[in-house]
């Protein structure tokens, strides 16, 4: 399964950006798909941020819990993270994957938020 994200840039702190995942594969119904952060300077050290389950609950980490939503559309095969009220420690490469990390990792997509 390839992964593509999307949707990343540079914001102001307090600022809000929606990412987006799209799989080669139609995923969603095998798979917890999560959204990772990279943040600079930590190589291979994928920060679980968010989940969302095959049954359609999600989860948040405490990091990002009240300020992140992720959601999927199954019809269009595409995951989403919306973000807001962005932090300066928010910056970093956003990835998505399923919540084992078991797909080969993507471009991720590049977030930087200034203060």
């Amino acid at each position: 399964v390839d992964l593509v994200e999307s949707g990343g840039g540079e914001v102001q702190a307090g600022g809000s950006l929606t990412l987006t995942c799209v799989p080669s594969e139609r995923v969603f119904y095998a798979h917890n798909m999560a959204w990772f952060r990279l943040a600079p300077g930590k190589q291979y050290d994928y920060e679980l941020l968010a989940t969302i389950y095959v049954d359609g609950n999600v989860n948040y980490e405490d990091s990002v819990k009240g300020r992140f939503t992720i959601s999927r559309d199954i019809s269009r095969n595409t995951m989403y993270l919306q973000m807001e009220a962005l932090k300066a420690e928010d910056t970093g490469v956003y990835y998505c994957n399923s919540n084992y990390g078991i797909f080969i990792w993507g471009r991720g997509t590049q977030v930087t938020v200034s203060s």
